[in-house]
C-alpha cells in the first residue's frame, strides 16, 4: 500500500511538518501550500464534522514519510 500512494505522490515531507505530515502531504500532491492544506481541512471539518478525526490518522500510518536524503552525489554512490 504505501508503494502504491508513493508512486502517486502522496509522502509525508520531512519539512513542513506540523503534526505528522499529511495535509502538508496532501497539499504537495495536489499542488497547494501547506497552509492551504491545512485550512482546507479544518473547512471540510467544520462542514462534515468527524470524518477527518478518521481519515487523519489512518492516512497518518498508511502515507509513507518522505526518505531521508544524506548527500548521497546524483551517481548514488560515493
Amino acid at each position: 500500500m504505501q508503494d502504491y500512494l508513493r508512486q502517486q505522490g502522496l509522502v509525508r515531507p520531512r519539512q513542513e511538518r506540523v503534526l505528522g505530515g499529511v495535509c502538508a502531504g496532501l497539499g504537495r500532491r495536489f499542488g497547494l501550500k501547506p497552509w492551504t492544506a491545512r485550512l482546507l481541512f479544518v473547512i471540510v471539518l467544520m462542514l462534515i464534522p468527524g470524518s477527518q478525526l478518521i481519515i487523519y490518522p489512518i492516512l497518518w500510518l498508511l502515507m509513507p514519510s518522505e526518505p531521508r536524503h544524506y548527500g548521497v552525489p546524483a551517481g548514488g554512490t560515493f
